[in-house]
């Protein structure tokens, strides 16, 4: 199995990613900087957490113009599984690989720290060695997680079942009070029509080896190197 990570500048979690698809697949990823026009091939794309381009403009606006992501979007329309984690989330929603948008958090500050996440779709290259209403425990850090779309997105994103992950309690109820950022319907992570690509404001990165304190993350990567290494 092949992948690449995306580097943009101001990406911070290229090297976190990079070492958890390591630790799973056995072999680096590419790094892949943002002004390279084409990808090689590869049979996963990664588009990281950080503060691309400062966050200018708009969290992900400037980054999706990048170079690297028109290959990017047209690998994804090939069926080439892509997974934009936090700032990758904004920056699919930029280039329109995902629906709906990532607007500042509701309580209008940056968020850091461990939520809990119900397993919605266990169904995916990206969650299948999850359960469906299983509780997982993921850091995040971000600033811009509050995920907005129109009522007929979130109906057709709900009817076809692209719901990922929403933010929970300990008990797996989607309340207002384990919302950390104000998203609609506690919305952590979508896929697209083709499940093909996951967008997901927690960084499952960061919880992938027990000397991070948790191993939650890691079978996010265990499955996709086990779904694409076949």
């Amino acid at each position: 199995m092949k992948a690449a990570v995306i580097v943009f500048p101001g990406s911070n979690c290229d090297r976190d990613v990079k070492v958890a698809l390591e630790q799973s697949m056995g072999r680096a990823p590419l790094m892949v900087w943002h002004r390279e026009s084409t990808l090689p091939d590869v049979d996963l794309i990664v588009v990281p957490g950080g503060f691309s381009y400062g966050d200018y403009l708009r969290s992900g606006a400037m980054a999706a113009h990048s170079p690297i992501m028109r290959d990017v979007a047209a690998r994804a329309a090939k069926g080439v599984p892509v997974l934009g984690i936090c700032n990758g989330f904004q920056i699919l929603t930029e280039t329109g690989l995902l629906p709906g948008s990532l607007m500042r958090n509701a309580g209008l500050l940056f968020e850091c720290k461990d939520v809990l996440l119900r397993v919605e779709a266990a169904d995916t290259l990206f969650t299948r060695a999850y359960d469906e209403g299983q509780v997982i425990r993921i850091p995040i850090a971000h600033h811009d997680g509050n995920y907005f779309a129109d009522a007929d997105t979130l109906k057709r994103l709900a009817d076809e079942d692209r719901i990922a992950f929403r933010y929970c309690d300990a008990a797996g109820d989607a309340t207002d009070e384990a919302n950390p950022n104000g998203s609609l319907d506690n919305i952590a992570g979508i896929l697209n029509k083709s499940r093909t690509v996951l967008g997901m404001m927690p960084h499952p990165e960061r919880l992938a080896d027990a000397l991070l304190g948790g191993t939650d993350g890691r079978p996010m990567f265990d499955g996709l190197v086990e779904a694409l290494a076949a």
